[in-house]
């Protein structure tokens, strides 16, 4: 495994609203992640997990501290540099798989490299139906979401995540929404990714059967890191 640091985030703060309404969310959180690595974060509903994994996931800005990844120091990265760093190095995996139901599960997969060059390619195309095949997919790839299992609407998310090659995925409760069986078949895929390549993987979780599948635990509790 690469002793390489992903991302390196220090006294991160993140508050809404101003004045005596407003609400301080994260509370100067410290934490970094190597690649490869496989991280559960845990904590109860309104510890900020949501929040964090956004603002890591450059879908948000902090309110203070550093945010650096890969060397970017994305606190002061314009808002077209986070899109661009965005597109190229990170991966989103949701609760609810967010699949575009007029689309196939082929075209779901390539959306994400097709908006990024504003055109589908030959090799986005064989991309896309090598992770349908590595998720298990191959033959579900001309169906809707509407025609596919939650667990394998959830598994052509996670293809989709992987279709940049990005460095880090970040999965904000990816097994929520599924049965035991469908979970674990998720969760036995992005181990698997895991294993096979450098690709970091920070999930979300209330489920400790899911915390205890991943290599490293950390512990969000009132906006703080009470472990990681």
């Amino acid at each position: 495994m690469s002793a390489e640091t992903i991302f390196s985030v220090s006294g991160l703060t993140k508050g809404f609203g101003e004045g005596e309404a407003g609400a301080l969310v994260l509370k100067g959180i410290d934490l970094a992640m190597e690649a490869g690595e496989m991280a559960a974060l845990l904590g109860p509903s309104g510890s900020g997990k949501s929040t964090l994994l956004t603002i890591l996931g450059t879908l948000m800005r902090a309110s203070g501290g550093r945010h650096e990844m890969l060397g970017v120091d994305l606190m002061q990265a314009s808002d077209a540099q986070r899109t661009e760093f965005r597109s190229r190095y990170l991966g989103f995996v949701f609760q609810f798989h967010h699949l575009l139901p007029d689309l196939s599960a082929l075209e779901n997969v390539m959306m994400p490299a097709a908006a990024a060059a504003g055109r589908e390619t030959l090799a986005m195309r064989q991309r896309a139906m090598e992770l349908l095949d590595a998720v298990g997919l191959a033959d579900r790839r001309d169906y809707r979401p509407s025609a596919m299992s939650g667990g394998q609407r959830q598994r052509a998310a996670v293809a989709r995540a992987l279709i940049n090659n990005p460095v880090l995925v970040l999965a904000d409760e990816p097994t929520g929404n599924l049965d035991r069986q469908s979970a674990d078949q998720v969760m036995d895929l992005i181990r698997s990714i895991n294993r096979a390549s450098d690709t970091s993987f920070l999930i979300s979780t209330h489920d400790e059967h899911i915390a205890a599948q991943c290599r490293r635990r950390i512990e969000l509790l009132d906006g703080r890191i009470v472990r990681s």
